[in-house]
Parts: C-alpha cells; sequence; structure tokens
C-alpha cells in the first residue's frame, strides 16, 4: 500500500503530538514498586541543570533522555516560558549508549542552556545531538545512574517525563510526552502572556 505525502505527514504529526520516548531492553518483569511521584522526591534526589526564572517560586522538572526527540520537541515549546520559570532538566540514560555521554556534557556544561539549544536542534535535525567524549566521570555517571533509577520508581516508561505543582492549584502534576508552549504553560499553571 502506497501512502501520499500528506497521509505520512499527518501520521508524523499524531506520533509527535502522542510522542515520548520508552527505554530500550527494559524487561517489563524487573520493574521497581512505583514510588510516589512528589516534587519533594525529586527535588531531593534528582541531580539536573536549572534554566529559566532562577527566582521563580515554582519549579518545573523534566526527565529526558538527550537522545530522545520529544524531549527536543519539550526543550523547544519551553524557552518562550523561561523568562516566567524555572525548569530543571534531569539526564538519564534510557535509549543508547549516547545518552550517558551526552546526558553527562550536558550536565557539567558551564553554559546548559547555549549547549541544550545547540544539542537539541543537532538532534532534531538528525545529526544526533553533541559530540560528548566517552569517558564519564564516576560522579556524574553515578547522578545519572540514579536519575534514571528514580525515573523508573516512579513507574514512567517513556521521555520526557514532567513534575511539577501546578501553580494555581497547587496540585503535584507529572505527565510524559511532548507538547506544545501553550500545553506546558497550562500544566504549569502560569498564563503564556506577558
Amino acid at each position: 500500500m502506497r501512502l501520499n505525502h500528506w497521509a505520512i505527514a499527518a501520521i508524523s504529526c499524531v506520533a509527535l503530538l502522542l510522542g515520548a520516548c520508552s527505554p530500550k531492553d527494559t524487561p517489563s518483569a524487573a520493574k521497581p514498586a512505583k514510588q510516589e511521584v512528589s516534587v519533594q522526591a525529586v527535588a531531593a534526589q534528582a541531580k539536573g541543570f536549572t534554566v529559566g526564572a532562577v527566582m521563580s517560586a515554582n519549579t518545573v522538572y523534566v526527565f529526558f533522555d538527550p537522545q530522545c526527540p520529544h524531549c527536543g520537541h519539550l526543550w523547544q515549546a519551553s524557552i518562550p516560558l523561561h523568562k516566567k520559570t524555572k525548569f530543571v532538566w534531569i539526564p538519564v540514560a534510557w535509549i543508547n549508549a549516547s545518552s550517558l555521554s551526552q546526558g553527562a556534557a550536558l550536565l557539567t556544561a558551564a553554559n546548559p542552556l547555549e549547549l541544550m539549544t545547540e544539542h537539541e536542534a543537532l538532534l532534531l535535525a538528525g545529526k544526533g545531538g553533541i559530540s560528548a567524549p566517552s569517558g564519564v566521570g564516576s560522579d556524574v555517571e553515578q547522578a545519572i545512574k540514579a536519575n534514571t533509577k528514580l525515573l523508573s520508581g516512579f513507574g514512567a516508561e517513556s521521555v520526557p517525563f514532567i513534575v511539577v505543582k501546578n501553580s494555581r492549584t497547587g496540585e503535584t502534576i507529572s505527565r510524559d510526552g511532548a507538547m506544545t508552549t501553550a500545553d506546558l504553560a497550562n500544566l504549569i499553571g502560569i498564563d503564556l502572556a506577558p
């Protein structure tokens, strides 16, 4: 059956809207007992880099795999919200061998905003993201492995995985998958307009 270019474009759009990346080679029988998702648990246990309004009263935590294109789309959707809220991007290593080394480079970058923007542009252009040294310091490797374990402990099955306390309702919300800037603002509980 041949699909015309409109059908392929429509299928691609649906996949993007519903899109998230799942870990490879994770046996379903090996899932740990589910831990309650909470902002406090993420703040206390995860290690990430901060971008956006550092003094914001509300923090959005995003677990991401550097090889996940859906995470790249969420990164782009978050940029217009950086003036209003603080984001902590937490690297995990689920997808392939590059996930750990790229996550380490992003986690230890002098300017994570600049490097993450470059990385996601390269990833979304089909170029695999930034080049990162294969040697990762043991402390950084352990931090990324701990992030990955925490995410799995929440019962998450895909990235990006967001944990936030909605500014309007005070409710802690967790959600996976990419979304638009407007949908992300609504999830966070902030207005999109300046």
